[in-house]
């Protein structure tokens, strides 16, 4: 179910890394005017949504990433000198449908973030998180068995999408 800014931000504003589920564009803009850091997940964005963000507080993030998204986080903390609150966004689909693939890619961001030491977790997106490190072996099955995996296949975008689903492939 899609969030609103004011209530997720309520629910969840003692948390450093916060999730927020199928937000829809207008409550995106209003979270990004009042976060600190946004991260916006999108597995598999559309081609014309990769250009830059309109504001330097928010990120792209996705399976490819994950880790580099995790960095820049922790590198925008130090720089902050305190504890930084993270908003992690998966955006809202067309038809109101449950975007597993962006769920699991909200998870992965959420794992990095953990590994780095950012780990203080709303229960959002630490079930985000234990979602794709238990099913992190059936993730490009499941990627691609989602109704939007399956329109990439239809597209024959097949190969695209199995790059898509890679984790972090080209770090270190």
């Amino acid at each position: 179910m899609p969030t609103e800014p004011d209530a997720a931000a309520a629910a969840q504003s003692s948390y450093q890394v916060r999730l927020h589920v199928g937000m829809p564009a207008a409550a995106l803009e209003q979270l990004v005017a009042v976060a600190e850091c946004v991260v916006l997940v999108d597995a598999l964005p559309d081609d014309t949504e990769s250009g830059p963000l309109p504001s330097e507080r928010m990120l792209r993030a996705g399976f490819t990433n994950r880790s580099a998204t995790a960095h820049a986080v922790l590198d925008a903390q130090a720089r902050k000198g305190d504890r930084l609150p993270v908003d992690i966004v998966t955006p809202a689909a067309p038809d109101g449908r449950f975007a597993v693939e962006d769920f699991l890619a909200a998870g992965a961001v959420v794992d990095a973030l953990a590994e780095l030491g950012l780990d203080f977790s709303s229960p959002e997106a630490a079930s985000a998180c234990a979602a794709f490190t238990g099913l992190r072996g059936a993730l490009a099955h499941l990627v691609s068995a989602s109704p939007a995996g399956r329109a990439w296949t239809a597209s024959g975008r097949t190969t695209a999408l199995r790059a898509a689903t890679r984790l972090d492939p080209t770090a270190p």
